[in-house]
């Protein structure tokens, strides 16, 4: 099975400008994440559509390539990505890890781990959860939560607290799962998740993982203990100090 990994970064961010190449401990973010990729994948590239950040990576030793501004999400430029770098390297791949560009201190481990989903033969997509139970976390609307089906399926994501305690006073022993924001899918479902429509789920919680779901598409759930720190906004470096 062949898998890469691609890490989607433009340069236009409406909170962070440049954010992919904000120095974090004397190194560019997006080479952190990038060398932490490459800790577990044997291929990984660096998606974008600015020749800064294309600059950049060269810099570093770093493969990249570029893809249209146009795309609305990082899956469309994996996607992007993922045809281009086939073509090149005449190469086909089985499944792509979509990493986050803002996440500079991914694990090797959850990257691993994410892969390891596909040695299922009938997963689709794969992401990791983390337990927390953490009051803040829980009713944060920035953090996604998630419930899941024995399978280890996705049933729904929203940016609620789900599932809803309606008595907090019952011995209910609920534990509360916290999306992280890394996805793998096979090569064929990524091509076809792109091509849908937004749909009514996706449009109310601004989550296009709903849009699969709605689609009847399976995302299956790996669960990880490591905590991440994704960087959102300027403020979000005082995290890392």
């Amino acid at each position: 099975m062949k898998t890469i990994g691609i890490i989607p970064a433009r340069y236009a961010s409406t909170r962070f400008p440049g954010k992919p190449l904000v120095e974090i401990k004397g190194k560019p973010m997006i080479q952190h994440v990038y060398e932490q990729a490459s800790k577990a994948l044997d291929y990984v590239y660096v998606a974008t559509d600015d020749s800064r950040i294309e600059n950049v990576v060269k810099k570093f030793n770093g493969k990249v390539v570029l893809t249209s501004e146009n795309h609305q999400s990082g899956t469309d430029r994996c996607a992007e990505a993922i045809s281009i770098i086939e073509k090149s390297l005449k190469i086909k791949f089985d499944v792509v890890l979509c990493i986050q560009g803002d996440e500079p201190f991914i694990q090797p481990e959850q990257l691993k781990l994410l892969s390891d989903a596909f040695k299922i033969d009938n997963v689709q997509i794969a992401t990791l959860i983390k337990p927390t139970n953490s009051e803040e976390e829980i009713n944060n609307p920035n953090i996604v939560k998630v419930i899941i089906d024995k399978n280890k399926d996705a049933i729904y994501f929203s940016r609620n607290p789900i599932p809803y305690l309606r008595n907090k006073d019952s011995k209910c022993q609920t534990l509360y799962f916290k999306h992280i924001g890394i996805y793998a899918y096979r090569t064929n479902i990524l091509a076809e998740i792109t091509k849908l429509p937004q749909g009514m789920l996706e449009i109310a919680e601004s989550l296009e993982q709903l849009r699969w779901i709605e689609n009847g598409y399976k995302i299956y759930i790996q669960i990880t203990e490591f905590e991440t720190i994704a960087i959102d906004s300027p403020e979000d470096l005082k995290k890392i100090i």
